[in-house]
């Protein structure tokens, strides 16, 4: 078995310049691929912010998201030196669990926001385009013509999505190098190794070994172990809230972008109903902690997840803190009455 890659490595970056299109924001002409126009108005999921509305505003500039020389885990203050470490250790203790932490803290409903998020990326409709297209350019030959990187993904829920909708599994019985690759980095090597057994379970090795499809890379989120402008798309689900440095990773997700480059966060929220939030709070506080003791004998993981959602931004500041990190045409879209959010933004063309 190939072990997970703990070093940074060259990745040469691909094109997809001949299924780009362009659009007009006002005075400004956007090139991005047609991976991420997948519209959203016909979704109906929930109320949506755009920065560029001009009905909606962000009065000013969020503050730094780390200030002084505590931040919060959970409720509890801690040195910030201390946070990844305290992270680590809870995601340690879940990795073989995982899944059932995901249906416990959701009851289930993380399947349909993955599932949604997969339909916001685009992913498959331009990976029908790919494959239907002959290569004239020699670019499989050198990289791959799409790719996407998935951060805090360990056990490799989204990325499964991404191999599936590109049609990766079949391209994995033949030879060669896939013009798709879905890079999957988390700080955590509990959660890759758990995500990389499943992936070799359930397609078989070449998908890792050969066609090289998915790769499991250790990293963290405010460093990435990744040349600039790499990848076409960035996704980080459920991950955003337990690092240390908001700010920091998203300056990175940026970095790693290739210029019309996509950012999307799937991530808990904030409840916009009262009535709602009251009964959402009393599940979270009083259900998901005690049934963690039950199912996974761990009580304070579970506690630590329910606080680390209040402590996070609502969707307003992250909308922000998005501009605030060069993003452009930063919006958000919310599920389930603000339970969980969508934030999407563009790398701006260079």
């Amino acid at each position: 078995m190939a072990t997970i890659i703990k070093h940074s490595s060259h990745l040469v970056s691909g094109s997809i310049r001949n299924f780009r299109i362009r659009h007009i924001h006002g005075s400004k002409t956007q090139l991005s691929s047609n991976i991420f126009t997948t519209g959203r108005s016909s979704r109906n999921l929930s109320s949506t912010s755009s920065a560029k509305d001009p009905t909606i505003s962000i009065s000013s500039a969020p503050d730094s998201y780390v200030q002084g020389s505590t931040t919060h885990f959970g409720f509890e203050n801690v040195a910030i030196e201390e946070k990844e470490s305290k992270v680590r250790t809870v995601f340690q203790n879940v990795a073989e669990s995982y899944d059932v932490m995901n249906d416990l803290m959701s009851a289930g409903l993380h399947r349909y926001w993955k599932d949604t998020l997969l339909s916001m990326t685009g992913v498959q409709p331009i990976a029908t385009v790919l494959r239907s297209t002959p290569d004239t350019t020699g670019t499989s030959s050198s990289g791959s013509k799409l790719n996407i990187l998935d951060v805090a993904g360990g056990t490799g829920d989204v990325a499964f999505r991404f191999l599936e909708a590109g049609g990766c599994p079949e391209r994995s019985k033949s030879s060669g190098k896939d013009d798709i690759a879905i890079t999957v980095c988390d700080i955590n090597p509990d959660m890759l190794r758990v995500g990389e057994r499943r992936a070799r379970e359930r397609y078989g090795n070449a998908i890792i070994d050969e066609t090289q499809a998915l790769t499991f890379q250790e990293g963290n989120a405010q460093y990435l172990p990744f040349e600039d402008n790499t990848f076409d798309l960035y996704t980080i689900a459920f991950g955003l809230r337990n690092v240390t440095d908001v700010d920091m990773a998203l300056r990175d997700a940026k970095r790693v972008l290739k210029p019309g480059g996509r950012f999307l966060c799937l991530e808990f929220s904030n409840v916009t109903n009262p009535a709602f939030a009251a009964v959402y709070d009393t599940y979270s506080f009083n259900v998901i902690p005690k049934v963690g003791e039950i199912v996974a004998n761990d009580r304070e993981s579970y506690q630590y997840l329910v606080e680390s959602i209040r402590k996070f931004c609502n969707q307003e500041e992250l909308e922000g803190r998005l501009s605030k990190a060069g993003f452009e045409n930063c919006k958000y879209t919310n599920m389930n009455g603000g339970i969980v959010a969508v934030h999407e933004g563009w790398k701006p063309l260079e």
